[in-house]
């Protein structure tokens, strides 16, 4: 195999979240008494984290006051509903299975607050992932920037040209180039493929088993595939 540790994104990658994430959106929002929005609409909010998903979905020029009692009773509703409708995207399960099977490791760094990451992956992915890291300012700033990528490869112990990130957005992409390792980005999660391509993904996949094959038998990364 070409990598030895392929580092996941959450929402968007390895599970749908949407639903959850808008139904706690819009409760936030109807408990403070501002419009709520559409799905679509929150899923284009939905990659920088929790805080900027509420930023994103209050009126502009809300002042910071309103937008942390958002934000609270977002964190308090879904903190009890983020599985109600979320679920692995199809084939996932098995991937990361074959992945282990040949030697690979695999993690999780998320944008997405850290107890929420975790309470996902121990449901979801029990014992699948041998690291899992969500949002933790002030302590490490989250994607794009690189800390918790190099904080996995450091724990993990694996180098920067046996490593791969695999997400679904803009951010994503970012991610992997700042932290100088390979970047696979998916088109099943929150942003189109034209999207995509225009942000730079060089590489783009539609199935988990398109990925599969890209992992597990050494194909290198072409920059042409994104425009298949």
């Amino acid at each position: 195999m070409k990598y030895k540790l392929a580092i996941f994104d959450m929402d968007g990658t390895i599970l749908n979240t949407l639903d959850d994430l808008a139904a706690s959106v819009n409760y936030a929002l109807r408990m403070t008494g501002y419009p709520e929005h559409t799905t679509e609409e929150v899923s284009s909010f939905v990659g920088n984290g929790i805080r900027k998903l509420i930023e994103r979905s209050v009126p502009r020029g809300t002042n910071v006051q309103n937008i942390n009692k958002v934000h609270e009773e977002f964190t308090a509703y879904y903190t009890k509903h983020c599985a109600d409708k979320t679920k692995p995207y199809d084939g996932i399960c098995d991937l990361l299975n074959k992945l282990h099977g040949n030697g690979c490791k695999t993690a999780v760094v998320s944008n997405k607050a850290d107890y929420a990451v975790q309470a996902l992956c121990e449901r979801y992915f029990k014992g699948q992932f041998d690291m899992v890291a969500g949002e933790q300012q002030p302590r490490y700033n989250k994607k794009p920037a690189p800390d918790l990528v190099e904080l996995v490869m450091e724990n993990l112990e694996v180098k920067h040209n046996e490593t791969v990130y695999i997400g679904d957005s803009d951010v994503d992409i970012l991610t992997a180039l700042n932290a100088g390792i390979d970047c696979i980005t998916v088109d099943w999660g929150f942003r189109s493929r034209d999207f995509l391509i225009q942000n730079g993904a060089d590489i783009i996949v539609s199935d988990a088993a398109e990925l599969e094959n890209i992992l597990l038998d050494n194909n290198d990364i072409k920059s042409d595939s994104a425009s298949k």
